[in-house]
């Protein structure tokens, strides 16, 4: 294979100049960029709006009465398709023409934003949830891959610092959103907020956005993209249901586990010795590229899985309503706003793996920081903690961004992208599944000897989760039992915490020795 190609795409700008041209960027390029940031807030922001809305989901009579693994399905499926159909979203939007892929993704997206919404069971959603990963697949590659087209050189890392930036924007506006959404409707509300900022997408891509350029007929992969899947699949619901049986003996979670990663090892192996492969295992040679995708993914890891079960905190223990809960998580926003810009000026003095690396581990203190919090901690000590996560986040994620793409080949920028995105995606995925089935499993050990006393049906339903707890104890009118349950969780989520940060933490290390090993490469 020939090395990596590090000059941008030289197809015209939107505004007819070439990317190149000494100009700044024109109105009608910033415009461009509103779209393509428009767009990625909505499939970022379908990451983070559900997580406020996962204990209405649970309730039987407001929601779906979902237990906590389809919970973790709810969230998980949407992330998992997301991941490895950006594979495949990748050749085809260089295949196809990125604005095509943008349109088409968009469409499937909205559509099954409706399907999500009107759901009638938890198996339902979780289903429309995992359609509307496949619209978000098509989507993601051909935002990065479109920015290469409209900018130039001296200009594409602060628009990419822009794109990288609503990321973690949605990470607060989610939630916020949410809990706005479900104070004053039911909960498919919050699936049905994408349609408008569909309609808006799919205007200003027709209108600002550049046609078809050279298109690169890539072959389609179909073998690695099943092998993907189903070795990632049987992972996830390992872990999951792990977690969940509280049994990781069990021989069919064993079974899962073992297949998923030798599916997994056989699509490495496919995919070295496929000519165009859609996920082109080959860049990992380059140690910069390696250490910033895989940086990525580990703290990633760390902010999906606090995500989840920051809401149950919140409005289980401290009994906060969505609203409210959405508002708690806003200063992890202004950490981000205060991270992103800091970034640029910063590499260019220290370079990225100094800088990365100190802003993966302040993420990763942020992480961890959750063992002081208990069911009577205020929220000024909780805020910190969401700022340090912001600041690591915003710092992080656009610097590690540029340092995949420059080591990209000019015609590969969409499935290139979907490297980075996958990557993500696959680290939420982990995260979620990880920490998720951690807190099912430490809070069912901790509040099984609290229910000696409590009637045989009703605790088996009590040890499922804090929620069903707390849901038993009203009906037995046991209000200590709430208590317990509060307790049990925060000791859970403690874990929880700490498995996350020293995750994230590793993110750090990894980009600072791969940077510091790899100043010849890439």
């Amino acid at each position: 294979m020939a090395a990596p190609n590090t000059a941008p795409n030289s197809a015209p700008s939107p505004s007819g100049t070439s990317p190149d041209s000494a100009g700044p960027p024109t109105g009608r390029q910033w415009l461009a960029l509103c779209v393509l940031v428009l767009a990625q807030l909505a499939v970022w922001l379908d990451n983070t709006v559900l997580n406020v809305a996962l204990k209405t989901l649970a309730d039987p009579r407001d929601g779906l009465g979902a237990s906590p693994n389809q919970l973790q399905w709810s969230i998980s499926s949407y992330t998992l398709v997301f991941a490895v159909l950006l594979f495949t979203g990748g050749v085809l939007a260089d295949r196809y023409g990125h604005r095509n892929l943008l349109l088409t993704g968009m469409l499937v997206f909205g559509a099954a934003s409706g399907w999500a919404a009107y759901a009638g069971s938890a198996t339902e959603l979780i289903v429309a949830r995992g359609a509307m990963g496949v619209g978000s697949a098509l989507i993601m590659p051909a935002t990065l891959a479109l920015i290469a087209r409209v900018f130039d050189r001296r200009h594409r890392a602060t628009a990419i610092a822009i794109w990288s930036g609503s990321s973690g924007l949605a990470i607060a506006a989610g939630p916020m959103l949410g809990g706005a959404l479900l104070d004053h409707f039911w909960w498919g509300s919050v699936f049905l907020i994408n349609v408008p900022i569909v309609v808006l997408c799919l205007v200003g891509s027709l209108v600002y956005l550049p046609g078809a350029a050279t298109r690169v007929r890539q072959k389609f992969d179909p073998l690695g993209v099943a092998l993907s899947t189903a070795g990632l699949f049987a992972i996830v619901w390992g872990i999951i249901e792990g977690g969940h049986r509280n049994d990781w003996s069990d021989p069919a979670i064993l079974g899962s586990l073992a297949g998923g990663l030798v599916l997994v090892g056989l699509f490495v192996f496919v995919e070295l010795r496929v000519d165009n492969p859609s996920f082109d295992v080959r860049l990992f040679r380059n140690a910069r590229f390696t250490g910033a995708s895989v940086a990525v993914m580990l703290v990633f890891f760390g902010l999906n899985g606090s995500m989840y079960y920051t809401s149950f905190y919140l409005q289980g223990v401290h009994g906060q309503s969505p609203l409210t809960c959405g508002l708690t998580l806003a200063p992890v926003a202004a950490g981000v706003l205060l991270g992103a810009p800091l970034s640029a000026p910063l590499v260019k003095r220290w370079g990225v793996g100094p800088v990365v690396a100190t802003a993966m581990l302040t993420a990763a203190v942020g992480f961890g920081s959750y063992v002081f919090l208990d069911q009577h901690s205020g929220l000024g000590l909780f805020w910190v903690f969401l700022v340090l996560q912001g600041l690591g986040m915003g710092a992080a994620v656009a610097p590690t961004t540029e340092a995949i793409m420059a080591v990209l080949p000019a015609d590969r920028t969409g499935a290139g992208s979907a490297v980075n995105n996958s990557m993500r995606q696959i680290g939420g995925v982990l995260g979620v599944a990880v920490l998720g089935s951690v807190l099912t499993s430490v809070y069912r050990d901790r509040i099984t000897p609290r229910l000696d006393t409590v009637p045989t049906r009703y605790a088996d339903t009590a040890r499922e989760s804090a929620e069903s707890t707390r849901l038993v104890a009203d009906r037995l009118g046991l209000p200590k039992l709430s208590g317990f349950a509060d307790a049990s969780f925060v000791h859970a989520m403690h874990t929880a915490a700490v498995v996350g940060g020293m995750v994230a933490a590793l993110g750090g290390v990894v980009i600072w020795s791969a940077f510091r090993r790899g100043r010849g490469q890439g």
